[in-house]
């Protein structure tokens, strides 16, 4: 076990993880040149396509040293907010952490939160400086940012590449001699944390988890602590680029296991995996439950798909442990589910996901955070709001808080103007101001979780051309006026695009909505009238004028009325085919309100 270094690789988005996870696999022979590619580790079209990493990935390196094999089992982590379940679920499997910083960037606002994620875990970290060959290249002042962060020397600090593979052999001898070897006992019962699964349709749900004490063998019975599943090991093995089978899996080793399980509810990610005949007493601190900050319906396109989407969902849920689901109905488009999710990126991923791996065409609502409501009969009772049908009338209601989160965001100083003027603009408050370092500005604020969940993110970047960066964490709940703003047509509500909204932008968002359904729903025979109401007010109101059919064509000359005799008919017919006329809403109206700036 002294020759086992467990690590993962942490840093902001786009700082280079992946390059140098595949410079590290390169330098020690661990993939053939053949098999080489760039963002080796990221296995979905997806994350090609975006460049970005969405799912940690574990793979085993083997590496001489001073004439000693060492075995390094490195997870290579997301760099997006959205993603930050995935690396607190790495770091929980590791003993050290590799921390990069671009050079030509600087420390950003996910660096720090990836940071204390790792000193919450007790990990050591090995801080290093990446792409130092760009143009751009801070070094002296991205050192010093560094120094002041974690309090480390200056020559602690690795100088990199991982574009020209710069400073490979140095990364190697640090993860050696600084990063700890695993603790445990391997005569002890099993231990081992369950940190991933994934669905394979042929051997079914396929388990990845660190052994901490004991030895996971072929053909042992394992019990699941949490869940109380007993199944037997069919297969065990560790992670090479293809897992690669072995007759057991000892303390301090990453590994997998294949034990036939169809079911996706029976595993658990956080769970503790042990003996049948020899259980361990208690079950791994695992991680803590997912806290989903956006919520969303997703619904299936054809009503009768409901069950197959259903599956395809807990399919996913096993390789992304931060989904959370529930079933919901709607009027307009029947039997679905309530999502959460942890950003709009990740909704927007697993959308795309549904999409390319289970083949689901799928309908998403607009999404919102969850609310407390509570009532004047029950004052102190709370009602969660996860979606405006759960809205208690306004009659009865007493109070609403909504959420809040404290923002963290790092900017050059030249835009605080910008940033300012949009969190202010979004019911924000400047909490405090702090210069990280002369080019470097740190600007907290406390501002409602339902401002930033649309487009708060895309307009951040805009307004300081790229150069911000966000994080956030949920703080409490707090009073806020919170109206639900129904849309209306035809006087019939349409459930799918209500809204929970600050009653001061009511008016404006309202008056925008019924303008954008106004260009998508197509005209019919008869006058269409669509109302944004909040209770019985209405607050904005367009129409789409009826489709014209000039019913007295065919008189010319002759008595006026005749024509006038024609023209009541029509009115008659069009009055009854509005009170019977259904007015089809398609696809496009629902993503349209989450583009309503544009």
């Amino acid at each position: 076990m002294k020759n086992i270094r467990n690590f993962c690789i942490i840093a902001h988005i786009d700082h280079g993880k992946s390059t140098l996870a595949d410079r590290l696999l390169e330098h020690t022979k661990t993939i053939s040149e053949r098999d080489m590619q760039a963002q080796v580790l990221d296995d979905m079209d997806l994350e090609r396509e975006k460049g970005i990493t969405i799912k940690s990935h574990a793979i085993q390196i083997n590496y001489q040293f001073k004439g000693e094999q060492y075995t390094l089992n490195l997870i290579d982590t997301p760099g997006h907010v959205d993603f930050s379940y995935e690396v607190s679920r790495a770091l929980a499997a590791c003993e050290g952490a590799l921390l990069l910083v671009d050079a030509s960037q600087g420390i950003q606002a996910q660096t720090i939160s990836n940071l204390y994620l790792a000193l919450d875990n007790d990990l050591e970290i090995i801080p290093v400086i990446n792409k130092i060959d760009m143009e751009g290249a801070m070094i002296p002042e991205v050192t010093d940012q560094i120094v002041d962060l974690i309090g480390c020397k200056p020559e602690d600090i690795i100088l990199a590449s991982g574009k020209s593979g710069i400073g490979i052999e140095e990364i190697l001898e640090a993860i050696i001699t600084r990063i700890p070897a695993p603790k445990g006992d391997v005569q002890a019962p099993l231990q081992a944390l369950i940190f991933d699964s994934v669905f394979n349709p042929f051997r079914g749900i396929i388990i990845y988890y660190r052994v901490m004490n004991g030895a996971i063998r072929k053909g042992d019975k394992i019990k699941f602590i949490n869940t109380q599943g007993e199944y037997e090991a069919d297969e065990v093995g560790i992670l090479k680029l293809t897992m690669t089978p072995k007759k057991e899996v000892l303390a301090g080793d990453v590994g997998y296991v294949i034990t036939g399980i169809k079911n996706a509810k029976e595993v658990k990610v956080g769970d503790t995996i042990t003996l049948v005949n020899n259980e361990a007493k208690e079950a791994i601190d695992g991680f803590e439950d997912v806290k989903p900050m956006v919520f969303a319906g997703i619904f299936p396109v054809e009503t009768d798909d409901f069950e197959e989407l259903r599956e395809c969902m807990e399919k996913l849920q096993l390789n992304d442990a931060s989904l959370t689901f529930e079933t919901e109905t709607s009027q307009a488009l029947g039997f679905g589910f309530r999502c959460g999710f942890l950003g709009m990126l990740h909704m927007e991923i697993i959308q795309e996901r549904l999409e390319r791996e289970f083949k689901q065409t799928v309908i998403t609502t607009v999404p919102n955070v969850s609310f407390h409501a509570y009532t004047q009969r029950e004052k102190n009772v709370r009602i969660i709001v996860n979606n405006p049908t759960e809205m208690p009338e306004p009659t009865r209601l007493d109070r609403i808080e909504e959420p809040f989160i404290r923002a963290q965001i790092i900017s050059t100083p030249e835009y605080i103007g910008n940033i300012m003027t949009l969190c202010l603009g979004k019911r924000g408050m400047l909490m405090n101001q702090n210069y990280l370092t002369p080019t470097r500005v740190e600007l907290t604020f406390e501002m409602p979780m339902a401002e930033i969940v649309f487009d708060f993110y895309d307009k951040l970047k805009s307004s300081t051309r790229g150069y911000a960066s966000f994080d956030y964490t949920p703080i409490d709940y707090r009073l806020s006026d919170i109206v639900k703003m129904d849309i209306l047509l035809n006087a019939e509500p349409l459930d799918a695009l209500s809204a929970l909204i600050h009653r001061s932008r009511v008016q404006d968002f309202g008056r925008k909505l019924c303008a954008k359904l106004k260009e998508l729903l197509p005209r019919q025979q008869f006058l269409i009238a669509i109302q944004a109401a909040v209770g019985a007010k209405i607050v904005a109101r367009e129409n789409i004028s009826a489709m014209r059919k000039d019913v007295t064509a065919k008189c010319y000359g002759g008595d006026i009325s005749r024509k006038r005799k024609l023209l009541e008919k029509q009115k008659e017919g069009k009055k009854r085919m509005r009170q019977i006329g259904s007015v089809e809403v398609p696809q496009e109206a629902f993503l349209a309100v989450l583009k309503l700036d544009e």
